[in-house]
């Protein structure tokens, strides 16, 4: 199965953005025949279900800054922030993925795309040691939202401007009730502008509650 070709026109990009886009894409679908990026499952929706969805991110933080996305995986959302940059003047995406052969897609992503990023092909525990300091975090399917808490305090901790922008499904709210009570934090909740009942959660001023 294929990744369809989207069109990036909703994303409202430069021509060379489309371009940079459009290359990941043929790239992603060379890819996918070999090793398992994505659920196949979601190939045929490719444009809405993995690059809209990841645009999301950096269209409610377009800024030039340093970003570290958890669990990078086929590229989502990182690489399509990496890419998206290049409508700023600057800023960095830390792409953080420990299957050797997603970061060996992910540094050829970037040769081919030019993408704004580099690959840490470690796991996301020791990864404030590697990348000590950020500005902005994300992740998309990777852990619930206390587990994503616990690998961003690092870089919350040391950055107080620090934002976490993670995806979640429509059972967010009890990961949300989950956390309460374990971490202080201020939440800032986006619908999705992709998946009815999705979010993007944004927090900020995070720090451990002492049991």
């Amino acid at each position: 199965m294929r990744a369809t070709d989207p069109s990036f026109d909703q994303l409202a990009v430069s021509r060379e953005t489309n371009e940079r886009l459009q290359r990941f894409v043929a790239l992603f679908d060379k890819w996918a025949r070999s090793i398992n990026l994505v659920a196949p499952s979601t190939l045929d929706d490719f444009g809405e279900r993995h690059i809209r969805d990841s645009a999301q991110i950096f269209q409610l933080h377009p800024h030039p800054v340093r970003w570290v996305d958890l669990g990078s995986g086929g590229g989502f959302p990182g690489m399509i922030t990496a890419i998206l940059l290049h409508e700023t003047s600057g800023g960095w995406v830390h792409l953080i993925e420990s299957n050797n052969k997603k970061a060996a897609f992910l540094r050829t992503a970037i040769g081919e795309t030019g993408a704004r990023a580099s690959v840490h092909p470690i796991r996301i525990e020791t990864a404030a040691s590697v990348v000590p300091q950020c500005d902005a975090i994300s992740a998309r399917a990777l852990a619930d939202l206390p587990t994503l808490f616990g690998f961003s305090e690092p870089w919350m901790k040391s950055n107080p401007h620090c934002r976490g922008f993670f995806h979640k499904g429509r059972d967010y709210q009890a990961e949300v009730d989950k956390a309460i009570g374990r971490w202080s934090f201020d939440l800032v909740q986006h619908d999705s502008v992709v998946e009815r009942d999705s979010v993007v959660l944004e927090i900020a001023n995070l720090s451990r509650i002492n049991q």
